[in-house]
């Protein structure tokens, strides 16, 4: 931290700036977030600190920031232990890769909180296009498979959110009654915390589903159910052909930030 060009400054406040926003400076966080080298662990000890706004993160007793040069502070106790764990694990470089959850909590503090009606919006069209509303003629198994997986979330939808879904076979739309898209979308705007919005908008898209996002974000699936929910497609096709390394791979990448949004969900 000895100079202004260290990018490990965009992530820490001065002295004593525990509960102080500072102003952010965009391209700096960019510079610094598309820097090809990793920087080099500096703090020995990551834990939090209270203050007014929940539970900021302090590396070696100095509180965080996040890319914009916000506090890096989230609402609860349980989900800035799991944020400190995530600092903690670093080796001897900080590599972003490995932080689905800091990633997630700097998009919600940086993006989300300020722009919520935006990406209430932008959830709002997966309404009309829902995963568990296209469903396949054939195979016989790969249909039983949809509609145990599917079925239920359609019934919860109907009878929780208010949402009744027209289904389809293959990949021609149907259009949704505008009653049922115009209670998922309000389902959606009832979410007033950028942290659970951020998460659900995370779920959604891994999965192209906001009937799943929001079966997750109350609490009516687990993760791994959620996740086995969205893929009931590929899990056949593995079954079917073989696993495929360079799709599992991609998809290992994609349950890892699920799971990170999973987290913020339960814990914000």
């Amino acid at each position: 931290m000895s100079t202004d060009d260290d990018v490990t400054r965009d992530w820490l406040g001065g002295p004593g700036d525990l509960g102080e926003t500072r102003r952010p400076d965009p391209l700096r966080a960019a510079r610094a977030s598309t820097a090809p080298p990793l920087p080099k662990r500096f703090y020995e000890q990551a834990g939090l600190a209270e203050i007014e706004a929940g539970h900021r993160l302090v590396l070696d007793g100095r509180g965080a920031n996040t890319p914009g040069r916000r506090p890096l502070a989230v609402p609860s106790r349980a989900l800035g232990e799991a944020l400190a764990a995530e600092w903690a694990a670093q080796t001897e470089t900080i590599d972003p890769r490995t932080m689905p959850l800091t990633r997630l909590v700097n998009t919600a503090i940086d993006g989300v909180a300020e722009r919520m009606p935006e990406v209430a919006a932008d959830l709002g069209a997966f309404a009309d296009t829902d995963l568990i509303a296209y469903r396949a003629a054939s195979p016989e198994r790969l249909v039983a498979e949809q509609s145990a997986a599917w079925d239920p979330l359609v019934a919860w939808a109907g009878e929780t959110l208010g949402a009744r879904l027209f289904l389809a076979e293959g990949v021609m739309h149907v259009a949704q009654p505008e009653a049922s898209v115009a209670a998922l979308r309000a389902a959606v705007q009832a979410v007033d915390d950028p942290f659970r919005l951020a998460a659900l908008h995370t779920l959604t898209t891994l999965t192209g589903s906001l009937v799943i996002g929001l079966a997750v974000l109350h609490g009516r699936l687990s993760p791994d159910e959620a996740w086995a929910a969205a893929h009931v497609d590929e899990t056949y096709q593995a079954s079917v052909w073989g696993p495929d390394a360079e799709a599992e791979a991609r998809l290992a990448h994609r349950r890892t930030e699920f799971e990170a949004a999973a987290t913020v969900a339960a814990l914000a």
